[in-house]
């Protein structure tokens, strides 16, 4: 099958090169995602270092340093 100048459809998650997570870093690298703080995170001397957070829709919790955040309504 010759596909050359043909537009195609795939997932990132099929990807060989580049990485995937790059992929999605040149994507989407500057959105903002919203969720609820559900912990806090010591980082050795520093007490409360990060946030733990809960966004919707994706399965991890997140870890961002205290600093990174952007607005506490």
């Amino acid at each position: 099958m010759d596909v050359r100048d043909q537009r195609v459809q795939f997932k990132i998650c099929d990807l060989y090169h580049p990485d995937p997570t790059q992929v999605l870093l040149d994507l989407h690298g500057n959105d903002v995602l919203v969720g609820k703080v559900v912990d806090l995170s010591d980082s050795g001397m520093q007490k409360e270092a990060f946030v733990v957070v809960e966004v919707e829709g994706i399965a991890e919790l997140m870890v961002v340093p205290i600093e990174r955040i952007l607005r506490i309504p």
